[in-house]
């Protein structure tokens, strides 16, 4: 039987991915004092852990490097909750090796959709830069230019897009990303990691909003296939 970890102080968080991760048949183990946690990290092996991002004694982030340099968990996925509404705490949760982000308040649908899609993929820098091929419009802000372009594939945590022109490695960007039809773009602040041949660039996407964030998971979380 699978087996999951859940560390959160609010005990109705914890209820809720029980019952939701139970009816996926996870065997759930769940701790409400994270300062328990690097024990059973250490001791035992799980297919996929929840840790709450802000928490007494060791939080989210303190606990995920922890997993990461561990041999049972180095490469199970982790999936980060909060309420935390700055805009570089999913930054900060990817830089750190989480797998997704997940925002409260919670539901069963979206715990059990991120549950899905963590465990379609092979190690946890995959999940987390997983790419899907699409083509939407995508329009570039950088200093006083507008640039048109097109997605090529995303992931959660940047895009490869052809544009009309390159823009220098390091620059730093604002995206409009135009995946929703008769919708609002999804807007971020990026950064261009890599230019490629024909204006192709590669945009690592920083200080999405919980907003943002949300809409984005929402659109590409559907079309990673569950293996």
């Amino acid at each position: 039987m699978k087996r999951a970890l859940v560390v959160d102080d609010q005990p109705e968080v914890c209820e809720l991915l029980t019952k939701a991760l139970q009816s996926e048949g996870l065997e759930t183990l769940t701790l409400h004092a994270s300062a328990d946690a690097p024990e059973f990290l250490t001791e035992s092996k799980f297919d996929v852990v929840f840790l709450d991002l802000h928490m007494p004694n060791l939080d989210g982030i303190d606990l995920l490097r922890h997993i990461r340099k561990s041999l049972n968990n180095q490469t199970t996925p982790v999936i980060l909750l909060s309420d935390d509404q700055r805009p570089s705490a999913l930054s900060v949760a990817f830089d750190a090796g989480a797998s997704f982000f997940l925002y409260k308040p919670l539901d069963k649908e979206r715990v059990l959709k991120i549950l899905r899609a963590a465990q379609s993929a092979l190690d946890y820098r995959h999940r987390q830069t997983r790419r899907v091929e699409l083509r939407a419009p995508v329009r570039l802000r950088w200093g006083a230019e507008m640039i048109q372009g097109e997605t090529i594939n995303m992931s959660l945590s940047g895009v490869l897009l052809k544009a009309s022109s390159a823009i220098p490695v390091g620059s730093p960007v604002n995206l409009s990303l135009f995946l929703f039809p008769h919708a609002k773009p999804v807007i971020s602040e990026g950064s261009v990691v890599r230019i490629e041949h024909d204006n192709r660039m590669g945009i690592r996407l920083n200080n999405l909003t919980m907003q943002e964030s949300m809409r984005l998971q929402e659109f590409l979380l559907p079309l990673i296939p569950v293996e």
